[in-house]
This record gives C-alpha cells, sequence and structure tokens, in this order.
C-alpha cells in the first residue's frame, strides 16, 4: 500500500495518462517535451522551491493575496479545462436558421460530439478561448495567425456516414466581405462579374467592400445532412435524391414547398395545427413549406383543390457548379460524383468545373487554363488524384436551405462534429420542454 501512495508511483501513472492521452492520440511526439514538467511536479520539485514557497509565504503574510490568488488559479484552471473540453471533446452549436427543419428547430442547442470523427488540432492555436473569429462588439479578428498548423485530425470513434446531421465549417467561407457577412463573397462576385466583367467587376467589389481570407477553423459553422460520402455518386431527379441509384429514403421530418390552391382562406390557426410556420400568400394560391404528412393533411381540407410540390426545372447559374455546361438546378441536379482520398480522375476542360475550387482552393495547388490545356503547378495535366475525402451535405428543408447544391463538395478537414441530441430549446413563446435531450436523428 506504501508503493502506490508514493511519488515515483503517482509520476508513472500520470506519464502513461498523459502520453497515451496526448503523444499517442495526437501523434504529436513534440509533446514529449512535457515528461519534465511532470517529473518535476511529482519527484523533484524545482518549481515549487523556486516558486511556490514564495508563494505560501506571500499567502500566510497577506490574507488578500491568500484570496485573490485562490480565485485566479480557479479561474485559470476553470477556462484551460473548458477550453480543452470546447476543442477536443463537444461544443455547443445553436441553431440560427430554419434550413433543417422540421428534424431541427431555430433555437435548438446542440451537443456536437468532436469524438465521434475525430476532433481537430487547432489551424490557428493562439485565439482568445470562446470567442469564435471576431471580438464581441466589433470586427476585429479574435486569432492570430502568427502560428499556423496543418490539418491533422485526432483518432475518433468513426467516419461521417451518410443520414448523419454534421456540423461543419462552411467551405465558401474563406472569404468573407466584411461589411457584409450576410452574403457569400463568391455569390456577389458573380454578380459583379456578371455586370461588369471578370476583372472589372473583382477589382469594383474589392473597392465596394474591405475583403479578408478566414483559415479553415474560424469559418462560420453549418449544419447540415450528409447524403452523399467519398465515392457516391448522387443526383437528383423531381426533387428526389437518388444515390449510386438507389432512391434515399426521406426522413420523417424533411420539408418541402408546396403549391396550394383554396378556394377560401387558409387561417394561420388552421396551418398552426398542422405545425407549418412557413408560408406566404393568399386565397387561392399559396406557398407551403411543409413535411410530406403535412401535405396530406392540407389535402383534407375542405377549400382546397390541389397540393403540389415545388419543381425547379429552370436551370440557374446560382446552382453549382455555376457554369452553363452544366444545366442544373436544386430539384433537378448531377449526376454527381463525391470525391475519394487516393482516387484519380480523368481531368479535362469539360470536367473541370466540378473539381477546380477542390485543385485550386481545398487541396492548395496553382492551377491555371489555356485553351484546352490544364496545367497544375506548371505542369499539364490531365489526371488529378484527390488528396482529401469530400462530402455532399443538405439541409432537411430542401427549398429554404444553402448547401451544397450551391457551393459544392464539403472537405473533410472542414468536418467539425456529429449533432447527437437537443441539449436545451427555446422558442417564441419560451423553452420547448418535449424538445430537451431529444436525440438528433
Amino acid at each position: 500500500m506504501k508503493f502506490f501512495k508514493s511519488r515515483w508511483f503517482k509520476f508513472a501513472i500520470a506519464s502513461i495518462v498523459y502520453i497515451l492521452l496526448f503523444v499517442v492520440w495526437t501523434g504529436n511526439l513534440w509533446l514529449l517535451l512535457g515528461l519534465p514538467f511532470i517529473y518535476d511536479y511529482y519527484i523533484s520539485r524545482l518549481a515549487y522551491r523556486y516558486i511556490g514557497k514564495k508563494n505560501d509565504a506571500l499567502r500566510e503574510k497577506y490574507p488578500l493575496y491568500n484570496s485573490i490568488y485562490g480565485w485566479i488559479d480557479a479561474i485559470v484552471w476553470a477556462t484551460v479545462v473548458a477550453h480543452l473540453v470546447h476543442l477536443f471533446i463537444f461544443q455547443l452549436y445553436v441553431v440560427p436558421t430554419s434550413s433543417m427543419e422540421k428534424t431541427i428547430l431555430i433555437g435548438d442547442y446542440l451537443y456536437v460530439s468532436k469524438l465521434s470523427y475525430g476532433p481537430q488540432v487547432p489551424n490557428t492555436p493562439v485565439a482568445m478561448p470562446f470567442v469564435y473569429n471576431t471580438m464581441p462588439f466589433s470586427n476585429k479578428k479574435s486569432y492570430s495567425e502568427c502560428v499556423k498548423w496543418d490539418y491533422h485530425r485526432l483518432r475518433g470513434r468513426g467516419k461521417v456516414e451518410r443520414e448523419d446531421v454534421v456540423v461543419f465549417n462552411f467551405p465558401a467561407g474563406d472569404t468573407v466581405l466584411l461589411e457584409n457577412q450576410a452574403v457569400t463573397y463568391y455569390d456577389v462576385l458573380r454578380d459583379y462579374q456578371s455586370q461588369l466583367g471578370k476583372e472589372e467587376g473583382r477589382r469594383q467589389l474589392n473597392r465596394d467592400y474591405t475583403v479578408i481570407a478566414r483559415p479553415v477553423d474560424k469559418r462560420e459553422n453549418y449544419i447540415k445532412r450528409c447524403v452523399g460520402v467519398p465515392g457516391d455518386t448522387l443526383q437528383i431527379v423531381n426533387t428526389e435524391l437518388f444515390v449510386n441509384g438507389e432512391p434515399q429514403p426521406a426522413c420523417e421530418e424533411r420539408q418541402h414547398i408546396y403549391f396550394v390552391n383554396s378556394t377560401s382562406t387558409l387561417s394561420e390557426y388552421a396551418l398552426r395545427n398542422l405545425d407549418i410556420t412557413e408560408y406566404n400568400g393568399a386565397a387561392p394560391y399559396y406557398y407551403v413549406a411543409t413535411t410530406e404528412k403535412g401535405a396530406a393533411q392540407l389535402e383534407k381540407f375542405k377549400s382546397v383543390a390541389m397540393v403540389e410540390r415545388y419543381n425547379a426545372t429552370e436551370p440557374t447559374l446560382d446552382v453549382f457548379p455555376h457554369d452553363e455546361r452544366f444545366p442544373w438546378t436544386q430539384d433537378n441536379f448531377g449526376p454527381l460524383w463525391v470525391p475519394q482520398k487516393g482516387a484519380t480522375i480523368e481531368l479535362s476542360t469539360a470536367n473541370l468545373p466540378l473539381y477546380e475550387r477542390i485543385i485550386d482552393q481545398y487541396e492548395g495547388h496553382d492551377l491555371r487554363v489555356e485553351g484546352d490545356k490544364i496545367f497544375i503547378d506548371g505542369e499539364e495535366a490531365s489526371t488529378y488524384t484527390f488528396a482529401m475525402d469530400y462530402y455532399f451535405m443538405m439541409g432537411d428543408n430542401r427549398h429554404n436551405s444553402a448547401d451544397s447544391r450551391y457551393w459544392g463538395f464539403v472537405p473533410e478537414d472542414h468536418i467539425v462534429g456529429k449533432a447527437l441530441f437537443i441539449a436545451f430549446s427555446k422558442g417564441e413563446n419560451g423553452i420547448r420542454w418535449n424538445r430537451l435531450f431529444n436525440k438528433v436523428k
């Protein structure tokens, strides 16, 4: 029993836990430099001799110092532990938009597990704790890029699977208009270029706005459902999703926009009873966002002559890959292959719009096109091998969701974690008790 209480036994246990949790898990051998500090704490006690004893003397002599020191010590340790938990274990994510209704509602606070897919080591480790990309009440950065680390994901319990509800860093959030962060830089750029031309449009945009870049871990968080994993081929036909040629089962809470023809006014009370919160129009024509079950119940109204799901058939350049050679819509999209790490594709100017952003932005190559020839890092290329896995994400509120149909693939280094359950929920009428601790499906 005396051995188990000894300093050497405690040192051995602390060292083993430290090596397993920090060195082996992170795969960073530099962290072995922390072992001398553990040795000093349990065995040599050098730091205590030169610092601890002085603090002990001050605490005995000055009671106020003792009180202040105790509070500061407790706050510092609580901050460090909470920050590490937030970085590597889980975070609470509040839902700001209706893109996932009715699965997830505005005001839901989600428990997002970072252990499900493995937590990431921060790209920008020098940052204010508990503050995201800007300081409160200002547009100033809350982080410094004096230290930048490459993408590295620690071991997790599994990989992203189809139908998982995933939180990720917004891929198109690498470039931001500081004065108008609610819009996507690339959408605004396309508008400028359609009016002024490619080069003049870019120059004018830079004159009108302050354009900044953000590292991966400081881009806005989005939440969507993963509908395509690496290697999948997906297609949307008349609003219905097919993956690898197979129709995908619709989740019960998935919403679409429906045209409703009613001979009399649909009251707000009647719509609320069907849990319909998004609608507009007036008799006889309404646009209603609801589930298949809600649409079926609407059809039973005596005044309703028709309920028909909206189906966008007119191609638009707002849809990925924003190229006239791909006349797709949000409801008629693809087929599109989702890139897989290590896979090699034939590359040509015909399919380059699909993977251009991956090559140029996400995987950091110098991409140039001259006529029918493609150059990557200065060398002519006819094939390309992907360095990362990619995912295709869609919101459950299919006609009211800015997702992969508009800005393309989500790289693996943008994945934050998996939404597991609703930790708290508050709506217009107060706390939604019936949603607390519900599992996210």
